[in-house]
């Protein structure tokens, strides 16, 4: 039988995170510490507010998580089915389960690979947060200086125009042969306008935009991806869509270029292979970021990512965000992140 802990803690921001759907300041995060007796392992339960289908408010939040770990502790499985609804919580527990096996194994590995084991980094993407137009273009500078090939801004919150304007300007200084451009709108535009938009940011090489309208509107989605000139990513659509065969259907109607995997927010480990499966056999590229976790969360899903074959820049930078964070043997050189083998 498995001893189960659970400790909520609420880590800070460096400098407000902007979205279309507001700003955060601080991340509230709990960990799951699993032991046998023998090893213990630790793993991060990270719902984001208004966004996971499992952000509940946190007396009950704590109250479900403690029932899947009392299940956990006396079957020594993962409740898999019972918790598909739960994708923060499951991959808490999954991380958790990972961590306790490598200490037992004694590599400290939750996945070995190359990246796992130090010998390899993992290309990533810069993050360029909302703000108003000359923060983000000082952001932008500050990625291209450190090195990134592979820029993501987040669009859809201060004025259209702007953003275009910010856009152009980019790619009069970088041309895509230099720095790949993608964007995220966090479903910040309206249908009606959402193609017009599409239209006039294509003519500046855009790899692909996320999530231009909010989700549950799949056929405005699907004319989307079908007429719009630019590649369109899923990413928030995909949340709360948990059985498999949803997820096969979503995908075959609305027909992305790619789908946006978040381990915390699209059905944990366990989730996110499904997607990928699906996603091969439609013909859809995907790659897999973090939803603002703690170190401790973006190591697992880092590891995880790079038990994949990996043919494109993932999401995995965000672990510089909070000023009070989890300590990890974790840093960004130029455009990768690596596990530092000297920590």
């Amino acid at each position: 039988m498995y001893k189960i802990s659970i400790a909520k803690r609420i880590f800070h921001f460096k400098q407000p995170a902007g979205t279309s759907r507001g700003v955060y300041t601080e991340r509230k995060s709990w960990m799951v510490t699993i032991s046998d007796g023998e090893a213990s392992g630790v793993g991060e339960c990270a719902p984001l507010p208004d966004l996971s289908c499992d952000a509940l408010p946190d007396q009950q939040y704590e109250a479900a998580l403690q029932q899947f770990c009392d299940q956990l502790a006396s079957s020594m499985q993962i409740p898999y089915e019972e918790m598909r609804d739960y994708p923060s919580m499951l991959f808490g527990l999954e991380t958790a389960l990972l961590d306790m096996e490598s200490k037992k194994n004694g590599n400290g590995l939750l996945f070995d690979t190359p990246f796992a084991r130090g010998e390899k980094g993992i290309t990533i993407n810069g993050l360029v947060w909302m703000g108003s137009y000359e923060e983000m273009l000082g952001r932008m500078e500050e990625k291209l200086k450190k090195g990134f090939r592979c820029v993501k801004l987040k669009v859809g919150a201060i004025d259209f125009y702007k953003e275009l304007d910010l856009v152009k300007r980019i790619r009069e200084r970088f041309s895509h042969r230099e720095v790949e451009l993608r964007l995220d709108a966090n479903g910040g535009f309206k249908p009606d306008e959402a193609l017009y938009q599409l239209e006039l940011l294509s003519q500046y090489a855009i790899h692909s935009i996320e999530q231009p309208i909010k989700q549950k509107q799949w056929a405005k989605m699907a004319e989307l991806c079908r007429d719009a000139p630019l590649p369109i990513a899923l990413d928030e659509e995909l949340i709360g869509v948990n059985d498999p065969e949803m997820k096969r259907q979503m995908l075959r109607i609305i027909k992305p270029a790619y789908i946006v995997l978040k381990p915390s927010l699209h059905g944990g480990m366990m989730g996110c292979r499904e997607w990928i499966d699906i996603a091969k056999e439609e013909g859809i590229g995907w790659w897999i970021t973090s939803a603002l976790e703690s170190n401790i969360g973006l190591n697992a899903i880092a590891q995880f990512a790079s038990s994949f074959p990996l043919t494109m820049p993932q999401g995995l930078g965000t672990g510089m965000l909070f000023t009070d964070n989890v300590p990890m043997p974790l840093e960004i050189k130029g455009d990768k992140l690596w596990i530092s083998k000297n920590s």
